[in-house]
């Protein structure tokens, strides 16, 4: 038995989204790869996966990292 129980990084009145909990929680509850966050007040943490959703759909609509002639990926694009 570990005489130190380990806690997940985070600070009170850092507020994130539990992807396994599907809840908002304020600090460190769960562990890093079941969150997002961290957020600055607990309705940006609520609307956490709306935001993923969003930011997602901006990725994939960005030319910079299609795979297509003129993209990022390929010679006639802008990446390096």
């Amino acid at each position: 038995m570990a005489l130190f129980k380990r806690r997940p990084a985070g600070k009170p009145g850092e507020w994130y989204y539990c992807l396994q909990h599907r809840t908002v929680e304020e600090g460190p509850q769960c562990r890093a790869a079941d969150r997002l966050g961290p957020y600055g007040t607990r309705e940006e943490a609520a609307h956490a996966m709306e935001t993923a959703h969003e930011r997602n759909e901006e990725w994939d609509e960005d030319p910079r990292w299609r795979d297509e002639p003129g993209g990022a990926d390929t010679e006639g694009g802008t990446g390096r």
